[in-house]
């Protein structure tokens, strides 16, 4: 049952009010004062607060309004006088108030205000929840030297326009890349628009991209806008860039150039300003070998590359991951968050994860929905697959301390090399303190030139 404060320095108002909104099937506190108003907020939750701007004692209803927004205080405020005019409508709704209503008191209005300050709040409350969700969906998980250098490289990158190609194996979270690109941009607060080439049919391709005229062909029936022309002044993730036609990959070439296009059946051209992130699972340098790829339209994409690493080069974020899945799953689920012990988490660790994150994701889900039992043990863990079906690597060792070291070796011995030896840079770079760095070396036997 939402509940409602009315505040107002007349008793018969305070009990008119109450008598109707109880009838309504509300719950109702009635408070004279400001200072009484902000007393009962601190320990009751209302779903709407009705204050009156002229209290004959202590502070008035504006001044009330301005603490309780000061408070953080959720309640939607419908501020009510007998006495009232435009200026000081204005200088409520500024102060944060809903609506404003004159005396004497129409009912009928009153219900309908309140009804529509409750719904709003409750819109809000879902929008934020549902932002919460996205968040948590979209969250990068990790802290190794791969993925600090990983989150380094995007702090440095979004801000700019730059387009920026994304290349990395099925699973490794790509997509996750492009949208911490976009919201560390100043494009963050308009949409980020994606299209995967590889799940839409071929034919279908370039109107998704660039919309369609009425008519432009069978089953055209109305005009259609295409994904650049949404994502002007945004940012356009093209996922799957490797199983672009020649045609198409022509005329996203132009866009890039010009940008400004037609839309198919159309001679009339739209100007966009759009900031391409494009991603691929594929080696385009074999593609632009076969012919498959213009490689024009590679120097144009990759502006600025970046490299997510397999899971296996960074099996000490598996114990992350696995928390992050469990909280996640467990929630949405309404379930009580699993225990994995000891020798499931060295399981999990050992694997190749030939499908990365995607793969580990899925498989956490599984055991949380699937598996009755609280403590998960190494037996309860599903199938992860078989030996000889993983990938080529180098990173082949037969311990996973040999595996992680070798990684790191070849990463820092890497880094040093692109800052000529300067440790202090590098470690900037990796974002690890010095020290850190200097230790890590030692222990891995690089001598620093």
């Amino acid at each position: 049952m939402n509940s409602i404060l009315i505040v107002d320095d007349e008793p018969g108002i305070r009990e008119s009010l109450r008598g109707v909104l109880e009838d309504e099937g509300f719950a109702v506190e009635t408070a004279a004062t400001g200072e009484a108003c902000l007393k009962l907020v601190k320990s009751n939750n209302f779903a709407c607060i009705l204050l009156d701007i002229w209290l004959g004692k202590g502070i008035d209803g504006l001044e009330t309004l301005k603490r309780l927004r000061d408070s953080n205080e959720e309640a939607p405020v419908v501020m009510i006088s007998g006495h009232g005019n435009i200026e000081t409508a204005v200088k409520s709704t500024k102060l944060g108030a809903f609506d404003f209503i004159e005396k004497p008191l129409s009912l009928e209005r009153t219900l309908v205000t309140l009804k529509n300050a409750i719904r709003q709040r409750d819109l809000e409350r879902t929008n934020d929840q549902l932002q919460q969700q996205l968040s948590e969906e979209y969250v990068m998980v990790g802290e190794s030297i791969a993925m600090r250098a990983l989150r380094k490289q995007i702090s440095i990158v979004a801000p700019s326009d730059g387009r920026v190609l994304i290349s990395g194996e099925s699973g490794t979270g790509k997509e996750l890349v492009a949208r911490a690109i976009h919201s560390q941009s100043k494009r963050r607060n308009l949409a980020f628009v994606e299209i995967n080439s590889a799940a839409i049919p071929e034919e279908l391709v370039e109107s998704e991209l660039f919309g369609h005229a009425k008519g432009a062909f069978s089953g055209a029936t109305v005009a259609k806008k295409g994904k650049f022309e949404i994502a002007d002044g945004a940012t356009l993730f093209l996922d799957e860039i490797g199983d672009m036609s020649p045609r198409v990959q022509a005329k996203v070439l132009r866009v890039l150039e010009e940008q400004r296009f037609e839309p198919v059946g159309s001679n009339t051209p739209v100007n966009v300003d759009v900031r391409v992130i494009s991603a691929t699972n594929r080696m385009i340098g074999d593609l632009i070998d076969n012919g498959n790829f213009r490689h024009d339209l590679f120097y144009r994409l990759n502006v600025i590359p970046f490299q997510v690493p397999p899971l296996r080069e960074r099996i000490e974020d598996v114990l992350l991951l696995v928390e992050h899945f469990n909280y996640r799953f467990s929630r949405d689920n309404g379930k009580k968050r699993k225990q994995f012990s000891d020798e499931a988490v060295e399981k999990l660790q050992s694997h190749f994860w030939p499908g990365n994150v995607r793969e580990l994701k899925n498989t956490i889900e599984r055991v949380i929905i699937m598996n009755s039992k609280q403590k998960i043990g190494a037996n309860d863990l599903p199938e992860l697959g078989i030996a000889d079906e993983r990938p080529a690597s180098s990173f082949r060792f037969p311990t996973f301390k040999e595996a992680t070291d070798a990684y790191q070796r070849e990463f820092i011995q890497h880094k040093l090399a692109e800052f000529d030896g300067n440790v202090s840079k590098a470690a900037e770079d990796m974002g690890v303190d010095r020290s850190h760095l200097y230790r890590r070396m030692r222990n891995l036997g690089i001598q620093q030139n």
